[in-house]
């Protein structure tokens, strides 16, 4: 037998060591002290000294067949190398441009579409999950394996692409760091990479094994196989071989309708959550349901599914008790010792502050984006989908293509009083219309906390992806605010004649009358004539830069935001924005981002030139026929003595 002592959740390691031995020789009882024969260990895959849990626990290892065997299985997806190059957070591209859904996975390859759903990192979210990214995978991934092989000496992709035969089936995946196992459904049409696992089974079986994997146990049994049990890394070998208990029809039943119930909520969870998928209305303007009864009604189904996943492995009461000693010494010891810095033990849902939410969705629906008549009621509330369903390329809180928009003008707002297109007036008359509070200081709140609010919730995965840009003159005084989703290369051109030429004529008249009084003008009138003087200047400013940038100014929503946006860095007053503005324009400049449609417009004949010896950039520019193929290199051949003739 060998002896063990638990100290983890001590603050004074050094205390706690001298007080537990002083106890042990007075023959008192130390909850702390363990005393394991050694070979009990073997029991669990890599042997780990699981020396705080009990036989009954570590024998599940040897009772139960692993997850892994028969129809069930655990897997690694692809690496693209550049995830700056082949990834985008969905609100970037084209909704046409993202793939439909499709009934026999195998069509998914000789689809045109260029975007798919990608699981990739993320925080802990158990049932469902959203989804944030998308790839370019057009072709079957056409591009992104010819750019994989190119890092390899053009000898194949298969390097860090994985599994593809296993794309765009439903099954479930979890975040690879979490102190709890929270496995979440995957729907139909998604790939899956090496950062965010996908297991599959049987579809009739997805629902309940997802609801017994979510338990307590599951996540107590895969730490007790990982490297670290206190920061458990759950890879998919771990997965794999975690014991898989035989469940009864009864328990699968009542497992499944957990699971639906739980996916229901955790949707109309997300359906308060404007870059959702399932997004449909903010939380404040809801009439049902509130993010805390919902979370109150997810703990219940929580314990109902351990209550379940209990019976099902045999655990007894004391077993649980030793459960959840060591959850509580766990977490008390990541309270002690985490560095926060590294430390990715997050859910995945956001709770966001319900004032600034709603006017976000203001500025939404002012641009069309979402469809003001749901907060009236006028819409139905959709119904939660099966979670298991393609997603969709626009949430049901989008405004149709034939919807009716709240405000006219598409593309182009302003904020400039008095102006029928002045953004702050929109937000206050929609508002009013929803019988909603209308702030004070709505465009105090425009000009100065909305866009890093905005920046910040419309990052996701170190992608950042705002979609309204602010524009402004250099003291902030006057900013055009562009949709990026509605960009064009006439986009520029229309800000300048509708928009900053007549506020430039305006200022010009006001102005020309003041310096046309003279020596009349008084004390505030020569006050007022500075500050006009200076506006005009920063109006004529801001005009001739549009200028510059307009001829050669040709978005594409493929190449998304952050590269979308860089030409126009001088023009955008955030300063951490700006700069990463700047520092992409360097790059496309020096010719890092060549894959880009923006940088063959800018500098075509350097594209094309790559183009000749670099096959993913001739795809990705429709520009095959350029690329010439190396010549293969000669094989060595063996000589006769060499080879033992």
């Amino acid at each position: 037998m060998s002896q063990f002592l638990r100290l983890l959740s001590e603050a004074d390691k050094a205390q706690a060591l001298l007080t537990t031995c002083k106890r042990m020789r007075q023959g008192e009882v130390e909850p702390r002290y363990f005393e394991v024969a050694p070979h009990s260990f073997d029991a669990v895959p890599g042997k780990p000294f699981a020396y705080w849990t009990t036989q009954t626990i570590r024998d599940l290892f040897v009772k139960c067949l692993p997850f892994e065997h028969g129809d069930r299985l655990a897997r690694q997806g692809l690496s693209t190398a550049d995830d700056f190059r082949f990834a985008r957070c969905w609100w970037e591209v084209k909704a046409n441009n993202i793939r439909p859904a499709l009934a026999d996975p195998k069509l998914y390859r000789t689809n045109p579409a260029r975007w798919y759903p990608l699981l990739k990192g993320g925080g802990r979210s158990a049932f469902v999950s959203n989804f944030d990214l998308v790839l370019n995978y057009q072709f079957d991934g056409k591009e992104v394996k010819a750019w994989v092989s190119s890092l390899y000496g053009n000898t194949g992709w298969s390097k860090n692409i994985f599994n593809t035969e296993y794309y765009f089936k439903r099954g479930f995946s979890w975040a690879l760091r979490s102190s709890r196992f929270a496995p979440s459904a995957v729907p139909d049409g998604c790939i899956f990479s090496a950062s965010r696992y996908q297991a599959f089974t049987r579809d009739e079986d997805l629902p309940w094994t997802i609801s017994l994997l979510n338990s307590s146990i599951v996540s107590y049994l895969l730490r007790m196989c990982a490297e670290n049990f206190e920061r458990p890394k759950y890879v998919v070998g771990i997965v794999a071989k975690i014991p898989f208990p035989d469940v009864s029809s009864e328990a699968r039943e009542l497992l499944e309708n957990l699971f639906f119930e739980a996916a229901a909520l955790k949707m109309r969870r997300l359906s308060f959550d404007e870059v959702s998928h399932h997004f449909n209305i903010p939380a404040a303007l809801a009439t049902e349901q509130s993010l805390e009864n919902i979370d109150l009604q997810l703990e219940r189904i929580v314990r109902q599914i351990d209550s379940i996943a209990n019976n099902v492995f045999g655990i007894s009461n004391s077993d649980i008790q030793i459960i959840q000693r060591v959850d509580d010494e766990n977490l008390s010891a990541i309270s002690i010792d985490s560095d926060t810095s590294e430390d990715e033990d997050v859910d995945a849902e956001e709770n966001i502050d319900s004032t600034e939410a709603v006017l976000s969705w203001c500025v939404g629906t002012a641009f069309s984006r979402f469809d003001w008549r749901i907060a009236l009621g006028e819409r139905a509330d959709p119904l939660a989908p099966n979670p298991f369903n393609a997603l969709p390329a626009k949430s049901p809180g989008m405004l149709a293509d034939d919807g009716e928009p709240f405000h006219h003008r598409v593309g182009i707002l302003v904020d400039d009083q008095g102006h029928p297109n002045d953004l702050s007036h929109i937000i206050e008359e929609l508002l009013v219309q929803v019988n909603a509070p209308v702030p004070s200081d709505v465009r105090r709140w425009l000009q100065r906390n909305f866009f890093p609010y905005h920046l910040q919730r419309y990052s996701k995965s170190r992608r950042k992806a705002p979609i309204y840009w602010p524009l402004s003159t250099a003291s902030g005084n006057y900013t055009l605010w562009l949709y990026y989703p509605s960009l064009s290369s006439q986009t520029l051109y229309t800000a300048i004649n509708d928009f900053v030429e007549p506020k430039l004529n305006q200022v010009g008249d006001d102005v020309a009358a003041l310096r046309n009084k003279g020596a009349a003008r008084s004390r505030d009138d020569e006050k007022q004539f500075e500050i006009l003087q200076a506006f005009e200047l920063e109006l004529i400013e801001l005009r001739d830069t549009l200028l510059g940038i307009a001829p050669g100014y040709q978005p594409n929503h493929d190449d998304g935001v952050q590269i979308t946006a860089a030409p126009l860095w001088p023009l955008f007053r955030h300063k951490p924005w700006q700069k990463i503005l700047k520092d992409t324009w360097t790059k496309l400049e020096k010719g890092d981002y060549d894959w880009a449609h923006l940088a063959m417009t800018y500098w075509p004949d350097r594209v094309r030139e790559k183009c000749k010896h670099d096959k993913s950039l001739a795809i990705a520019h429709g520009l095959e026929e350029l690329y010439i193929e190396p010549a293969e290199k000669p094989k060595k051949t063996r000589s006769k003595k060499a080879a033992g003739e």
